[in-house]
């Protein structure tokens, strides 16, 4: 060979050296460049996670590390051994493209391994959540609040939650330097910030709007017509027609028959043409009123007369004409309270008839209520009856209370117009008008002892205490009533036939005296009582109940009845409550600490209450009459002061004789048993329990 063609071939070997050489370089700064970027990734992750950790370095984000890093950490060690390869294998020519190749393989494997680790390993769920790092499900996260995690990962660790350093100022700065701040919000599930993207920010503002979210969504795609409005020349189905709907329906004959009938016979006419002479369009308020006072929106018209009836008539029925006894009740009524104006009456002929005294002042009367009466519109509310009646407990769940009669007594000649128990229950006292006491035995009905006393017995009782002793008291008139005190020291008589200021009196038994507390009685007293614990004393008279204070001596409160005249009164063990009975059927029933008007009224009987009368130990309470009845009321009285008294009647005794329109004259209860005795007109005594 020359040295020409040996030049020429050494200069193609250094040529080719070169080349390969610049391959390798180039090679090698590709690898470079790569290890440059990854790092530079890896940086900025690490960046990230120190910015992350530096809220909390106690937090761990177990689960929540990215699962790609185990392949950038393989890509490094690969790169890292391919450069040491490379490095040692340098002086070698022969041997220089092989390295580069397994370097390429191993490239591909590493970056097909990593990219198989990283795609999303829940690609496939079926769930709706989107960030299922943390597993506690859609609960509301301030469940989290006091504890010191936000949650669980996968593998059941807990979630700690990062510690936020930023105050307001850090907050601010964030907002006045950090571009993305508009856009990032913060992840109560995971404890984290995140930036929203451009196409969820776009998301966002298209629901905002009220659009879909989806931008490819055609809202105005024609619909698809699935009927055709074009009639088809088959049936939908092909089922034979029945042979009904080739005869004759009978029913219709029938039907039609009918009608031709009651066409006939004058039953069913014909729709008659309407008018139109009017026209098609007219006035509508054309003979409505034009003033004022009609064209006002809350206007209401005043209400017409009433139509005049067959009474008013010149020539009225028999049945409408009053009788002598009706005629007489319709003078005695008030002229609110009359039925009618006016008298019925009969003439023979319209010509007979007088001319109406009372016709300017009755078209007076109409002018005044037509300019002076005001109206009020009030709204119709539908209200069930069954919900007006007050939610009672039944009898059987209020016992006990007296229900049968037991025992009569039987002695009296007279109307027995008082009774009394002694405070040990085995013995009665009665007083008649025949003139006699007389003394039973309670469970034998046995009459023990009579004492004649010269005259009618209108008020007997016992002294609740059986040591006191016994004086003869002696007063200028008749007395009606005596009542003792709870302590059995003190007596109260009534005398209402005595002068105004002499009508009650008040006797000390262990002193011997007597004084008179009031200087005047405003009405005629009827009854008085005693109040069982403090010092108070009720005067009842016609149509008002005066509570007195004995110690301070000046009246403390005005009951006032609502009744024509009391004829009885009577004072709850407990104090706080007042029943009074009234000759006009009522009873009524005082809330002292309530008010000083009836706190509720009971109209049950059908005639005189006589007598009421309260049980000293069970919750009852009973009102006798002149219809012969005992009515028998449960009363519970509780010791809140809120709640109201509990008033159920619950039983309705009889057994009394009506005798010269009286009944029952007196009640009264056992002092230890629920019992109650019951004196009439009868002459007789009755004990019911």
């Amino acid at each position: 060979m020359t040295t020409r063609g040996v030049m020429e071939e050494s200069g193609t070997r250094s040529e080719g050296m070169k080349s390969t050489e610049k391959k390798k370089r180039r090679g090698e700064e590709e690898e470079q460049e790569e290890e440059v970027f990854s790092f530079s990734q890896k940086a900025a992750e690490e960046e990230e996670e120190d910015e992350d950790a530096s809220d909390s370095e106690d937090s761990v984000f177990s689960g929540l590390e990215d699962s790609g890093s185990d392949s950038e950490d393989d890509d490094d060690e690969e790169g890292e051994e391919g450069e040491g390869g490379s490095h040692d294998e340098d002086d070698d020519d022969d041997v220089k493209v092989e390295p580069q190749q397994k370097k390429k393989k191993k490239k591909q494997e590493v970056t097909e391994v990593a990219e198989e680790e990283k795609k999303d390993e829940y690609e496939h769920d079926s769930s709706d959540e989107e960030d299922i790092r943390n597993t506690v499900g859609n609960i509301p996260m301030e469940w989290y609040k006091d504890f010191p995690h936000i949650g669980y990962d996968l593998d059941g660790k807990k979630i700690f939650k990062p510690i936020r350093n930023k105050d307001e100022l850090d907050d601010f700065l964030d907002k006045m330097e950090n571009p993305d701040y508009w856009r990032t919000v913060h992840d109560k599930q995971t404890g984290s910030d995140i930036t929203l993207s451009d196409e969820q920010v776009e998301l966002v503002n298209r629901l905002q709007r009220g659009q879909f979210g989806d931008v490819n969504f055609n809202e105005y795609q024609p619909s698809v017509e699935f009927f055709s409005k074009e009639v088809m020349l088959h049936p939908v189905t092909n089922r034979p027609a029945d042979k009904r709907s080739f005869i004759p329906s009978l029913i219709e004959k029938e039907k039609v028959s009918k009608l031709v009938h009651a066409i006939k016979m004058g039953w069913i006419k014909p729709r008659r043409l309407e008018d139109d002479s009017r026209g098609r369009y007219y006035d509508l308020w054309a003979n409505e009123d034009s003033s004022i006072l009609a064209k006002h929106r809350m206007h209401l018209p005043a209400p017409k007369t009433p139509l005049p009836g067959h009474q008013e008539s010149y020539n009225p029925p028999p049945e409408y004409l009053f009788t002598e006894e009706e005629r007489a009740l319709w003078e005695q009524q008030d002229p609110i309270d009359r039925k009618f104006p006016f008298v019925p009456q009969r003439f023979s002929s319209l010509r007979q008839v007088p001319a109406f005294p009372r016709f300017i002042h009755e078209r007076f009367e109409r002018c005044l209520d037509l300019y002076l009466c005001p109206r009020q519109r009030k709204m119709r509310v539908n209200v069930n009856p069954e919900d007006l009646i007050p939610k009672l407990p039944k009898p059987k769940d209020l016992q006990p209370f007296p229900t049968t009669q037991s025992l009569v007594y039987r002695g009296h000649s007279g109307l027995v117009r008082s009774i009394s128990v002694s405070p040990s229950g085995q013995w009665l006292a009665s007083g008649s008008d025949d003139g006699s006491i007389r003394f039973w035995e309670v469970c034998s009905s046995r009459c023990m002892k009579t004492v004649q006393v010269g005259g009618a017995v209108k008020s007997v009782t016992w002294n609740p205490n059986p040591s006191a002793g016994c004086r003869p008291i002696h007063h200028p008139k008749a007395v009606h009533q005596v009542q003792w005190h709870a302590k059995g020291d003190y007596l109260a008589s009534v005398m209402p036939d005595h002068s105004s200021h002499l009508q009650v009196f008040i006797h000390q038994v262990s002193k011997r005296r007597s004084q008179n507390p009031f200087r005047k009685n405003k009405g005629l007293v009827q009854c008085v009582s005693f109040h069982p614990i403090r010092p108070y004393f009720f005067v009842a008279t016609q149509r008002s109940v005066r509570i007195y204070n004995l110690v301070k001596q000046e009246m403390t409160k005005k009951l006032q009845a609502n009744s024509k005249w009391i004829s009885s009164m009577a004072v709850h063990p407990g104090g706080d409550h007042v029943i009074c009975g009234s000759y006009d059927c009522r009873l009524s029933w005082f809330d002292l600490d309530l008010s000083t008007k009836p706190y509720k009224m009971l109209r049950h009987h059908k005639k005189a209450v006589r007598a009421v009368a309260f049980h000293r130990l069970y919750p009852l309470f009973a009102s006798a009459s002149d219809d012969g009845s005992v009515i028998v009321c449960h009363g519970t009285v509780y010791n809140d002061l809120l709640q109201n008294p509990l008033i159920v009647p619950v039983k309705v005794l009889k057994g009394h004789v009506m005798t010269h329109d009286l009944g029952v004259l007196d009640v009264t209860f056992h002092p230890t048993q629920p019992w109650i005795f019951s004196s009439g007109s009868d002459a007789t005594i009755r004990l019911f329990t």
